[in-house]
């Protein structure tokens, strides 16, 4: 039996530059920006700020940045500053977000931004 391989920045960790593969887990300090095909989790603690594109992302620790993917998971410790396009967005109770959202069909098709109604604009 294939055993997944997954892609681990551990608490300690503090790491700059682009990373790409698979599935990753985030636990500790990245900045740069994320290229993964199946899942990226930022657990609770982590801090990170990049440009994060994914088939999927769990996020229960500290985003600046933007995360495009076809689903995102905002957990309740989660803090994300910047935009968050998803086809499917689940955000759980005491999650904070500030930015832009976009969710639904229309945010897999790169929607303009202008089309998103922006409260207080």
């Amino acid at each position: 039996m294939a055993e997944e391989k997954v892609t681990v920045i551990d608490p300690q960790a503090d790491v700059e530059g682009k990373l790409r593969g698979k599935d990753v887990l985030v636990l500790g300090r990245f900045r740069g920006q994320v290229e993964v095909s199946g899942r990226i989790v930022l657990g609770e603690g982590s801090r990170v700020e990049a440009t994060i594109v994914a088939d999927a992302a769990e996020i229960a620790g500290e985003l600046k940045g933007d995360v495009r993917a076809r689903s995102v998971t905002l957990a309740e410790k989660a803090r994300v500053q910047g935009t968050v396009e998803a086809k499917v967005l689940v955000v759980r109770e005491g999650a904070w977000v500030s930015g832009s959202v976009s969710a639904g069909e229309a945010a897999g098709k790169g929607a303009p931004a202008e089309d998103q109604g922006t409260p207080g604009a």
